[in-house]
């Protein structure tokens, strides 16, 4: 039997309804000390912008707090969305939390859609089908509010085309971060307090695009997504491993993200999990992240099958159960992905039942809070 990989969290900050946006974050800061104790390894967040029912807009300055209220998990984001911001802005803001809490700090970079104005849709997909007990699920088109996210784009600052300096800008942050950086202007740039910080630089991807290649290209560790783009996950993983020589690393190192909700019986896993799919079907309509419906208040079938639909790919992908048939389904995901790390996040009304979910994980699973683990490091 293959061992079982580490374990991370990805947290969005979260709230249900009733809670607000304050809560969310404290929340979010309680969570990363329960899984600091639990023994998970990482402890990242997502950046998520004009969502109604997510608190996570500016991950670098929670990752301040949550890197205060910890001592030794690692932190971090995936990802940065890169297009958000200049290459300088994101190693000044991850250099002031890594040099205050030095040996600790991820920075997980993500590229944005290509139009700056607007989300892109993923590539449409085949069939759904299954790989050695894996679920691949088809991907189906889905419309975004085109003036919603053109108005984020606007107040974000975006331009058309930025995310096609995605590269420079990757090579950029590297080069800051290690004191390497040739400012075209010939004038010498040292961006303090990062230069010289141990930042461990991940690029985060849900296709076999141009994430994976760059990611293996310059041995950097990758991230895939099967939690919101299971289509395409293993063509992402491929690609890395394809590409990858050495760099950063000597190997290539390879986390694959799921989205969980355990609970101590499979029908009360189903009974929380409630109003997931309403949740996200508000995330691909273009309204962003709701508040998460209380349990009682959501419709066992929320929405006419066509509307369903649009949803299914991440309701059949969730692993929601009893603590055995959730870590049964993880493995799969382990072996068919060949991941070395498994990024797991969940989503619920009541906090308290997302550290519930949280802590049977981490018993069943096998977690231990004194091992020491660390990804072998970069060459010198």
């Amino acid at each position: 039997m293959t061992d079982r990989a580490p374990l991370s969290i990805l947290d969005l900050s979260p709230f249900g309804e009733g809670s607000t946006p304050g809560q969310g974050l404290r929340d979010t800061i309680e969570l990363a000390r329960v899984a600091e104790r639990l023994g998970y390894r990482r402890f990242w967040l997502a950046e998520h912008h004009l969502n109604p029912g997510v608190a996570g807009a500016a991950p670098h300055v929670l990752l301040a707090a949550i890197a205060a209220a910890t001592e030794r998990i690692r932190i971090g984001t995936a990802a940065t969305i890169i297009g958000n911001y200049a290459a300088l802005q994101v190693v000044e803001a991850s250099g002031v939390v890594a040099a205050l809490h030095p040996g600790r700090f991820d920075l997980g970079i993500g590229r944005s859609g290509s139009s700056g104005a607007a989300a892109t849709p993923p590539p449409a997909a085949g069939a759904a089908r299954v790989v050695d007990g894996l679920l691949l699920p088809a991907a189906k088109p889905f419309a975004f509010d085109a003036a919603r996210f053109t108005a984020q784009a606007r107040l974000l600052r975006r331009t058309a085309g930025d995310a096609d300096r995605f590269e420079q800008d990757v090579l950029d942050i590297l080069a800051l971060i290690a004191g390497g950086y040739a400012a075209p202007e010939g004038v010498p740039i040292h961006a303090t307090p990062a230069e010289g910080q141990d930042i461990q630089v991940w690029l985060h991807g849900s296709t076999a695009g141009i994430s994976a290649e760059l990611a293996g290209r310059l041995g950097l560790p990758f991230g895939a997504n099967y939690h919101v783009a299971g289509s395409f996950v293993l063509d992402a993983v491929d690609a890395y491993r394809r590409a990858f020589r050495p760099g950063a690393l000597d190997e290539p190192h390879v986390i694959v993200s799921a989205d969980v909700l355990v609970a101590d019986t499979a029908a009360e896993a189903e009974r929380l999990g409630r109003g997931y799919a309403e949740w996200v079907h508000s995330i691909r309509a273009g309204q962003g992240a709701i508040a998460y419906p209380r349990p009682e208040d959501a419709l066992v079938e929320p929405f006419e099958p066509d509307l369903l639909d649009v949803v299914a790919d991440r309701l059949d992908t969730r692993f929601v159960g009893d603590p055995d048939a959730v870590a049964e389904r993880l493995a799969t995901l382990q072996r068919v992905t060949g991941a070395d790390e498994l990024l797991v996040t969940t989503i619920a009304h009541d906090p308290r039942d997302r550290v519930r979910s949280f802590e049977l994980l981490a018993e069943v699973w096998g977690l231990d809070a004194a091992a020491e683990r660390p990804l072998e490091a970069a060459r010198s």
